[in-house]
């Protein structure tokens, strides 16, 4: 039988590193236990910065606080935490008369009337002057009052009303640094200036600046963008989707709120004219940002048409452009390599998956932990799930394009035209000009259910613009959903 493994080794911080050390400290226990059987060490160097941009979450965020034992009030106060109660999408698509539509997708889901999904009854009879969103979730209500999702008093990570958070990125890496540190995880703070390999290609040790040798067993790579370890070292290919997502390039800016009275509890996506903005509500200020494509826009192009969205709430801070690598490694796994957050992929911001990602990395990597033997099922399993869930991320992030009927830049026009929509995307759309999406149309649903594809299609108002009525609104007869209950 082979050897536990007893050492893991991160390299990165930031928001990856340190989320992958409380997740595993969380499933180790308490590392400064006397009979603690694992040890946990974070490198990272103290010269090269974080992105730090990825300032809003997805529900299972309650979850990873909660388990992690980390108290919501002072994750509130440590990190300028406020509520999310879904994503407010802005000028994406427009109506019959050209004016915009805004809609919201909220975390939530909708429900049955009398054996017919929500979605038909909504597409044959209407709501009013109501959108398909107010039908089934007060997340527009909530947010047009700016107001949370639960009232004062009541309880810790209590849901009523489904939710998330926006959070100070930089605080909150460093708030679970903290506890990490206070668990057992060792931190070091140097420069990994050489990668050893051992006669089968397996990290045996790293050659820190200082210190000098650091054997490993099980390595995670959190170097961001770099993929040091992964890339550099492992030689894994990265596969890119620049053929389905063209934005390529970010630039982001914090400025003060408006009107400090009034909190937003809804995360922003404006679009423009070669991608979108993003508008993220912290207690104290806003992080905003625009995503674009380097096709469409040079960087000098991109900051004159952020600055003008901003207006008067731009305070003369320059925005710092990051340019994004989007796609993911072929496999996130290899010999005794893992690799979570930026090294591993990267989609476009556009729906907070960010966090999202790093934490069931790190969660698949707990439930098929290996030993000393590196057991291929085990490493084949975490590299198959993975993989999975970029390429649904990435096809629900492509719908959004896919559907835009903007004519106004070439940008939206390429977009939808030029793009490749990936296959299961592809089928999926043209089954929905007929049908609304359902439960046996999604392969895959570890974030995105086809009732969120339903908000979307109905937040977008296709089917009262280019796109075919369903069947059922041609003949008047509303179908019954024979799937309620299974």
């Amino acid at each position: 039988m082979s050897e536990p493994i007893k050492s893991i080794t991160i390299v990165g911080g930031g928001t990856a590193g340190w989320m992958a050390a409380l997740i595993l400290q969380s499933n180790f226990g308490d590392l400064t236990r006397p009979d603690a059987k694992m040890k946990i060490t974070l490198i990272e160097s103290p010269n090269v910065p974080t992105v730090g941009v990825g300032e809003a979450t997805v529900p299972n965020m309650l979850r990873t606080l909660r388990m992690a034992g980390i108290s919501e009030q002072d994750f509130f106060k440590t990190c300028n935490a406020s509520f999310k109660l879904g994503v407010l999408f802005a000028n994406w698509n427009v109506d019959r008369n050209g004016k915009q539509i805004d809609y919201v997708n909220p975390f939530a889901h909708p429900q049955v009337i009398a054996g017919v999904d929500l979605a038909d009854y909504y597409l044959q009879y209407g709501a009013g002057k109501h959108d398909f969103i107010q039908c089934f979730s007060p997340a527009v209500a909530l947010g047009e009052a700016f107001k949370g999702p639960r009232p004062l008093g009541e309880k810790a990570y209590a849901m009523p009303v489904g939710h998330a958070y926006h959070l100070d990125a930089g605080r909150f890496a460093n708030m679970i640094r903290d506890i990490c540190k206070s668990r057992g995880v060792q931190h070091i703070e140097e420069d990994v200036v050489h990668v050893e390999q051992d006669e089968n290609g397996y990290v045996s040790a790293l050659q820190l600046a200082e210190t000098g040798r650091h054997e490993t067993e099980l390595v995670i790579d959190c170097t961001g963008f770099k993929g040091l370890i992964i890339n550099e070292v492992m030689k894994e290919p990265f596969i890119s989707y620049s053929n389905f997502l063209a934005n390529d390039r970010a630039m982001a800016v914090q400025i003060p709120h408006p009107d400090p009275t009034k909190l937003p509890s809804l995360t922003r996506s404006y679009a423009l004219g070669a991608g979108w903005v993003w508008r993220v509500p912290l207690y104290n200020r806003i992080g905003t940002g625009y995503v674009y494509s380097s096709a469409h826009r040079t960087d000098e192009e991109a900051r004159d048409e952020f600055i003008a969205h901003l207006g008067d709430t731009w305070n003369g801070v320059e925005p710092r452009v990051i340019p994004m690598r989007v796609g993911r490694n072929r496999n996130a796994w290899v010999k005794n390599v893992v690799a979570v957050g930026l090294s591993g992929g990267f989609i476009e911001p556009l729906e907070s998956t960010a966090i999202h990602m790093i934490d069931m990395s790190i969660r698949w990597l707990a439930s098929y932990f290996p030993d000393k033997s590196y057991p291929d099922p085990l490493r084949d399993r975490y590299n198959k799930l993975t993989s999975k869930l970029y390429d649904e991320v990435r096809d629900f992030i492509c719908l959004h394009y896919a559907l835009g009927n903007r004519t106004d830049s070439q940008y939206w026009i390429d977009a939808r035209e030029e793009l490749e929509v990936p296959d299961r995307l592809a089928e999926n759309l043209e089954l929905w000009r007929y049908a609304v999406p359902g439960p046996l149309d999604l392969e895959t649903e570890v974030l995105f259910s086809y009732a969120t594809y339903q908000a979307v299609l109905l937040g977008k108002q296709v089917y009262n613009t280019d796109y075919p009525a369903p069947s059922f609104r041609r003949n008047g007869n509303l179908p019954a959903n024979l799937w309620q209950g299974y």
